[in-house]
Parts: structure tokens; sequence; C-alpha cells
């Protein structure tokens, strides 16, 4: 299974604790793919830099790709991988250019949701289900090693890339066929977000679009269920989105 945690677990230290002790106790096969946005844009402010997102998507320029490595591939990798070891799980931290696990390709200059602006969104990576070195990330399953990847990835040429966390578990679950789950502070997709028990238990593809019209599903939750539908196109075998407090069950399924 693949299982992805944002920002908001990992700049919570008693939520990712306990989160890295669920997730140690899930028997089988896993990886662990995480974020850290909510970390990298205070640790830009403090650095004097401002945080620059136009669509959800982070600018990165030079001086920030320095940040989110250092955030990302540096303090918020190892100290994930650290708790998991403190709870039994034998995890190993990576960057996609370590074993060369995850290569990404830079994103071309992009026209935004209007039609006309154009934007460049600097060091950003993309990537698929062919970016994943699959035997690399198998053999380390064989060995008994649970593989925690951030989202630095390179384009084999040198270059380090800053790409979307879920994307990275997307086309990681997908490459593997395995179960996604992507966890985060809620229980699962909420019907009524001011009410954290109107968890909707399942979504279609066909309701999705239905959905976000209705202003239902919304904002940072729209891109995690298309990346969801786009793991389960490209063979992943199912997607769910739940709380990172109850890792391996519950929550809402994600279905094509």
């Amino acid at each position: 299974m693949v299982f992805k945690i944002g920002g908001n677990v990992v700049e919570d230290e008693a939520a990712l604790r306990q989160f890295c002790r669920d997730f140690a106790a899930l028997e089988g096969p896993k990886v662990l793919i995480h974020g850290g946005g909510v970390m990298a844009s205070g640790m830009q402010r403090a650095l004097g830099q401002e945080p620059v997102k136009i669509e959800g998507r982070r600018v990165t320029d030079a001086e920030t790709l320095k940040v989110v490595t250092m955030v990302y591939a540096g303090w918020c990798n190892k100290h994930v991988t650290a708790l998991l070891q403190a709870a039994g799980c034998h995890a190993i931290g990576l960057a996609g250019c370590d074993g060369s696990v995850i290569t990404a390709r830079r994103r071309p200059p992009r026209t935004l949701l209007d039609g006309q602006t154009v934007v460049d969104y600097g060091y950003v990576g993309d990537v698929t289900p062919a970016s994943v070195n699959v035997s690399l990330l198998e053999s380390l399953a064989g060995l008994g090693l649970v593989p925690v990847l951030c989202a630095i990835n390179h384009d084999g040429e040198g270059n380090l890339l800053n790409t979307n966390a879920d994307t990275v578990a997307s086309s990681v679950a997908a490459a593997l066929g395995a179960s996604l789950v992507c966890c985060f502070e809620y229980d699962g997709v909420l019907r009524d977000r001011r009410d954290p028990g109107s968890v909707i238990p399942l979504i279609r593809a066909a309701d999705f679009a239905q959905m976000c019209a209705a202003g239902i599903i919304a904002d940072g939750m729209i891109p995690k269920i298309e990346n969801c539908l786009a793991a389960l196109r490209a063979g992943a075998a199912a997607c769910f989105i739940r709380n990172a407090a109850s890792p391996g069950a519950g929550g809402t399924q994600i279905c094509l």
C-alpha cells in the first residue's frame, strides 16, 4: 500500500508521532510519501522570501528550490524516518535522486484557468507512473525496508525539481499497482465542511464534477481527488482519503 501525508500532519508533532506508530503497525509492504509545504512556507518567510503559489502550486525559483529541498528532503524526511524507526518500522528516507527512485520532467510554462495568463513555475517537475523506479522499490521491500519518499525529484541531468506530493503518491501507487491512501486531518471527504461527521463514504468519477459544481468539493480537496482518479486510471488497485489518525480503515473511497 502507498500512503501519503500532507504538510498539516507533518507540522503537527503529536499527530505525526501517532501516525507513525499506526503506520508502523500496518502489515505488508508499504511506501510512505510526505509533504511539508506548511513548514516550507514558514522557512521561506523566516529567510525573507515570500512564498508564491498560483492555482495551488508553488512557484519555485532557484532560492525557493534550496529552501524546499532543505525542508522536504532534509528535516521532514529524516524526522519522519527517525520516528518510524523508533516505532519499529525499518524505514529508509529517499529523495528522487537517491537511486534514481523517481525522475521528473521540468514543467513547461502553463496557461492558467483564465485561458490567458501564462506562468513559468520554475524548478517544478511533473511525474508519471513511468517516472517511478519500480524495481528499486520492490528490491527495498524484499530487504524489509519501507521507503519514505519526499517531493524532491530529479531530471537525470543534475537538476533537482520540486514536485507535488499528491502527484508523486498517485504515480507510485499506479506504478506498483498498489492501493493509495491519502491521509489528512479529517475523517474523509466531508459533505459539509462545518460538520466533521458528514463523511461521504464513496465518491465515483461521475459524481465528482457534480459535487465540484455544487461546492461540496472545493479548494485543496479537488486536486486530491483528481490525483486519486488519475491513479486508478493508470493502474492503482484502490484509493482512499482518510484521517491520519486512522490510516488503516474508514474514510472516503474514490472509484472510477
